[in-house]
């Protein structure tokens, strides 16, 4: 009961977080392409990352901390069903360029940013 009370605690404040990153974002690009997801995706990646190391490696936490950090607080925060529908309205839109860079950043990027996140969680 109480990973559950974990996990939805920590989805909460990550979907919170998503929504004011997301609008962040899209005030400075604009809404010609999806940055905002993009920027989350990428950076929850990198923080996804440091946490897995951290939590299973290095610190000694509860399974409710680990859970509703990672479960909720992160997996409410990045947003791959977002991405797909962005993706898919491009495609539908025939903007074919801009649907195949969102596709190879977002997996590029998103890899390189958890690769850098565990990296550095080692390291700490």
């Amino acid at each position: 009961m109480y990973q559950l009370l974990a996990i939805a605690a920590g989805g909460a404040v990550g979907a919170v977080l998503r929504f004011l990153m997301s609008n962040g974002v899209y005030r400075v690009t604009g809404n010609d392409f999806p940055y905002g997801t993009l920027v989350i995706n990428i950076f929850g990646s990198f923080v996804l990352g440091m946490l897995f190391v951290l939590l299973l490696e290095k610190l000694v936490v509860s399974a409710e901390w680990r859970l509703g950090l990672t479960v909720g607080l992160i997996g409410a925060f990045t947003t791959f069903s977002t991405f797909s529908v962005e993706t898919l309205l491009l495609i539908e839109e025939g903007q074919l360029l801009k649907a195949a860079l969102n596709i190879v950043l977002s997996v590029a990027l998103c890899l390189f940013a958890a690769w850098l996140g565990m990296s550095l969680g080692r390291q700490l």
